[in-house]
């Protein structure tokens, strides 16, 4: 069968950080026989080319290419094109991984859309991840309609054909940024570009070690020196105009003024940033008109001017300022309605701790050069976010915490402008977001973040803390096949919401014997649970001395929760004491506080017994000493296959 997509890693000193790697190329859906794996090893001097080598023995799927050290990720990449013998060609870090489904998903929309090249969604562990870019699946984009350009990392599909029409392969050498002249070419050239944004295929992963080639410290003239061939190919391939400057202005915001800007610029060592700002006056100089700065926002503009006029102390001092703004994010309401999470919440920026306050009714000028100095640049930047409010944005996105996955939810805002006193105002926005928990792609533990486009910033935060009194607490809830409970975190009390792994903390241990019904075999029971819709089918499950009735049972809306009800086989408790668990949709069952005892005067409801105090310490200890055997286990086996390796 002919080979669909072969995945090209390079592969350097990785250690026990591949192992992640092979497991997801190992646990990819698409069939073992239509996609390969080619490992390039580029003089790997721990045990990683014995490891390659046996795997690549075991499998016939994998191959090793062994060569002497490049120095940079270029020469092993285009090896393994040159040896690659699929439709299609992804590139994977062998310290990342994929999604067990990313090959056969992104292969499959790439076919069908005829794309020469395929961007699939990406989470970042540790790192950061574009975000607008996957907002939603993208059929035909182009760096006009779509911002592709903030995604330049190679971690993507190519069509080989493609590839080898226009000659295009990696620059090779020791050296930086070949991956953007790479991928910025294909931007450009391909005859379409697909992106698939409803299921991560890429997860970016910083090791705990920080020593993923792209988070070293690096000379700064030849950074730089190489960022100018991503521009030689922006210019090669376009002519003058708004769309240039639009895709130069990537460089000019990501490269140079971020690195400029805040808290990241503080921390790094005084020389460093200041070598860094002496080659990017130079880059700006040289290379990047009026209308490349002209395009961002007013933080942005205000340090790109600063650094074409190389007014370095000047830059420090509004970084130092711009460290002090921080984005709030106050939860209003959380409640269940129509088997949808709503979620109300008012966000605004604080400055040194304090709600951020702006002159009202100042007028917005173009920036006309650097400001004077930095009251001068905090007034100019103020008074643009005033007259720009009326663009500014708000989203809720739930981030997977294993995983780092995250979804936009649909929100709905207002802006208002709050007076402050004294010709002043507070810029709140406030919004509602819908959280429906069957577009989750799996269980786990999901954090809500608020991100807010205001101004001269792009912000995010978790969204709390929960009020202190009265605050939203919804009952958990049974919504599509899920059992969904929102929460707030026991340490900052953030909104976060746990779809299929609650089991005692659903607060079903709030039901008292006394609020249970029993009309001859029928059982009511109320339960603190949201439910869509009437009849939704559940189970009840009675069990004593080792047997167990799984009785049919309905839950449907009552009041503020739901209703239980179930049609009890009477003439099968006799004797006993049953005690009861809830099964939802799906395998999982939730304890409940009753039991029911069957004697002969019939059947009644009891509290159903707690374990003691010591069974419950006894149970505790074991589940601890055996999730710490089983790490210590995992420890020993990747020690043992390390040394291995390295003999």
């Amino acid at each position: 069968m002919p080979v669909k997509v072969s995945v090209v890693v390079p592969v350097y000193n990785p250690g026990v950080y591949i192992e992640d790697c092979i497991a997801s190329l190992l646990r990819q859906s698409l069939p073992p026989d239509e996609y390969e794996v080619i490992f390039v090893d580029d003089g790997s001097t721990d045990g990683t080319p014995g490891r390659l080598d046996a795997l690549a023995a075991a499998e016939a799927r994998v191959t090793v290419v062994h060569q002497e050290n490049s120095g940079w990720s270029g020469k092993p990449r285009n090896v393994g094109v040159a040896a690659a013998r699929g439709e299609y060609v992804m590139f994977v870090d062998n310290d990342d991984y994929l999604g067990d489904e990313a090959l056969e998903r992104m292969y499959d929309y790439g076919v069908a859309n005829a794309a020469d090249v395929v961007v699939g969604k990406m989470a970042g562990k540790g790192r950061g991840v574009p975000v607008e870019l996957f907002r939603r699946n993208h059929p035909r984009a182009t760096v006009e309609n779509a911002p592709l350009i903030d995604s330049l990392t190679p971690h993507k599909m190519f069509r080989r054909a493609f590839l080898d029409a226009i000659g295009l392969r990696f620059p090779e050498g020791r050296r930086r940024l070949e991956d953007h002249v790479f991928v910025t070419e294909a931007y450009l050239r391909a005859s379409n570009v697909c992106v698939l944004s409803d299921y991560v295929c890429y997860y970016h992963v910083r090791r705990d070690d920080a020593s993923n080639a792209g988070f070293q410290r690096f000379d700064p003239g030849g950074y730089f020196k190489n960022l100018r061939e991503a521009l030689d190919v922006v210019e090669r391939y376009t002519e003058p105009g708004p769309l240039r400057d639009r895709l130069l202005r990537r460089w000019l915001r990501v490269e140079m003024v971020e690195r400029m800007r805040g808290r990241r610029f503080l921390t790094m060592p005084a020389d460093w940033r200041r070598e860094l700002f002496e080659e990017m006056h130079q880059v700006v100089v040289e290379r990047f008109g009026p209308g490349v700065a002209a395009g961002l926002q007013p933080t942005q503009q205000v340090v790109a001017a600063l650094i074409a006029a190389d007014r370095y102390d000047d830059v420090e001092a509004f970084a130092e300022w711009e460290a002090g703004v921080a984005l709030r994010a106050v939860p209003v309401a959380v409640v269940w309605q129509d088997g949808t999470l709503r979620v109300g919440f008012s966000a605004e920026y604080a400055s040194a701790g304090e709600p951020m306050t702006f002159a009202a009714g100042t007028d917005r000028t173009p920036l006309d050069g650097p400001p004077e100095d930095l009251a001068a640049a905090i007034a100019w930047v103020g008074a643009d976010t005033v007259a720009r409010f009326g663009k500014a944005t708000a989203d809720l996105l739930l981030r997977e915490r294993a995983s780092a996955a995250q979804y936009f939810q649909p929100v709905e805002f207002t802006r208002e402008e709050v007076p402050a006193g004294n010709g002043r105002v507070r810029l709140v926005l406030r919004a509602t977001a819908a959280v429906d928990p069957a577009t989750l792609p799996h269980a786990g533990l999901w954090d809500s973040f608020v991100r807010v486009k205001l101004g001269g910033w792009t912000k995010e935060c978790r969204l709390g803390p929960a009020p202190r009194e009265d605050g939203p607490a919804p009952y958990a809830g049974v919504v599509g096949g899920h059992v969904v409970l929102p929460y707030w975190t026991s340490s900052q009390a953030n909104l976060a919401v746990d779809v299929d792994r609650a089991t005692h903390r659903v607060g079903l241990g709030a039901l008292a014997p006394d609020d249970i019904t029993l009309s001859g075999d029928r059982l009511s029971a109320p339960l603190p649970l949201h439910v869509p819709a009437a009849g939704t089918g559940a189970t009840l499950r009675l069990t004593a001395s080792g047997t167990a009735h799984d009785v049919p049972a309905t839950l449907s809306p009552h009041g503020p929760g739901a209703l239980l009800e179930a049609t009890l086989p009477l003439g099968d408790l006799r004797g006993a004491t049953w005690r009861a668990a809830l099964g939802t949709p799906g395998p999982r069952f939730l304890t409940l506080p009753f039991a029911l005892r069957a004697g002969v005067g019939g059947v009644r409801v009891v509290r159903a017994r707690r374990a003691s105090a010591l069974r419950r310490l006894v149970r505790r200890v074991r589940r601890r000493l055996g999730t710490a055997l089983g790490r210590t286990a995992t420890r020993l086996k990747t020690r043992a296959r390390a040394r291995t390796h390295r003999r």
